[in-house]
């Protein structure tokens, strides 16, 4: 992939329950899901946005059902490197995927996990588009300490604050953007004492819809419909899937609704 150093490539779903969990986001998300030919060792499934564009993966999981995110980069190795120099911690060290590419597990000063990739596709991902159904919205990083984490992300992949929105006693929500385009958001989190750790949304066609989807099929809307800031009319709704795992939808809604 030749994606920009920074830009969010790979959504990664990991739940107890990968059939299950299948069945929910298929008709919640429109997801196409796919088992990729090479016969991996374990069951991970691919899925794709409606317009047929990759967006993340599945695998089976112990732990509690969780999302990951992977960053591009050019140089795993280099990156690990900066990482641990800037006093994060490596958790799975720089390993290959044959015919996949290069990819690291990796945890910011303050506890959040992510991934590094550099990936062996000549196409660039196209998994971070918010506009697009499907795809993921957002990039939040939920942590202990905003400043050590702005000052983190910037040294390692050159993201940069692009304004804030104040959140009264947790301070402010503030804005991330890599090379002029905005990815997401840093809050400080409202339990003082818990881990860091990334939370993501995705791209729905319609809202009121999407939270009807996700009640029918078993999961639960813990908050929402809410109207985003800004002039382009979208809302969210925050939701956690029938295992157990937290994820945001982000989406329009009909004139009128309520």
């Amino acid at each position: 992939m030749t994606n920009r150093d920074g830009t969010p490539i790979w959504y990664e779903l990991m739940t107890d329950a990968p059939d299950a969990a299948q069945a929910f986001y298929a008709p919640v998300m429109g997801w196409i899901f796919d088992t990729p030919p090479g016969g991996m060792e374990r069951d991970y499934r691919v899925f794709a946005a409606p317009d047929g564009e990759g967006v993340g993966g599945m695998m089976p999981a112990t732990m509690p059902a969780t999302w990951a995110f992977y960053v591009g980069v050019a140089n795993v190795d280099a990156m690990v490197g900066r990482v641990t120099d800037l006093g994060g911690k490596v958790h799975l060290g720089p390993q290959d995927i044959p015919g996949v590419g290069r990819f690291a597990f990796v945890a910011d000063p303050q506890g959040a996990t992510f991934y590094l990739m550099r990936g062996d596709s000549g196409t660039d991902s196209t998994a971070f588009a918010p506009a697009k159904p499907g795809h993921c919205s957002w990039n939040e990083l939920v942590t202990s300490d905003q400043d050590a984490a702005l000052v983190f992300y910037g040294a390692l992949f050159g993201w940069t604050v692009a304004g804030a929105m104040p959140m009264g006693d947790l301070g402010d929500y503030t804005f991330l953007a890599h090379q002029g385009d905005m990815i997401g958001a840093v809050m400080t989190n409202p339990q003082p004492g818990s881990g860091s750790f990334w939370n993501f949304a995705f791209t729905v066609p319609d809202i009121d819809r999407a939270k009807a989807a996700v009640e029918a099929e078993g999961g639960t809307v813990r908050q929402g419909p809410v109207a985003l800031p800004g002039d382009d009319g979208d809302w969210m709704i925050q939701i956690t899937d029938p295992q157990g795992a937290k994820v945001m939808l982000t989406g329009k809604r009909e004139e009128g609704a309520a």
